[in-house]
């Protein structure tokens, strides 16, 4: 970053300090534009990770996530927030809810996603 240059696409802005950048972009569409852009089928599949709101408080505590940051990660875990905008935003076989509480589950999880993507890329070699 301090040789400069760079480009940067994420999702929120509070996790990169001010000085990183020269110049902000913010790039916005119509809802119903991006709708119509994303029926064309840029995903095959959706994993939604969710946790139980007790264990997730605990492991951004210790990530050290404090004040709005950790209250905002909380609330949209209890109102389901990336789950339901990727059921609004997706059809419904393409959206996977798994759950992350345990270390086992997590370890399940990307055993599932790795079989996921080995099955993918043998269905769509060409």
């Amino acid at each position: 970053m301090a040789r400069g240059g760079n480009i940067v696409d994420y999702h929120s802005c509070e996790f990169f300090p001010e000085r990183w950048f020269d110049i902000v972009f913010v790039l916005r569409t119509d809802n119903s534009v991006l709708y119509d852009r994303l029926q064309q089928r840029w995903f095959d599949i959706v994993f939604v990770l969710r946790t139980d709101n007790s264990v997730l408080y605990d492991r951004l505590q210790q990530r050290g996530y404090s004040g709005k940051k950790l209250d905002d990660n909380i609330q949209c875990e209890i109102f389901q927030t990336i789950l339901e905008e990727a059921r609004e935003s997706y059809k419904s076989e393409l959206v996977h809810e798994l759950p992350s509480n345990t270390p086992e589950e997590m370890e399940d999880n990307v055993d599932k996603i790795i079989q996921w993507i080995e099955q993918w890329s043998v269905a769509n070699s060409h």
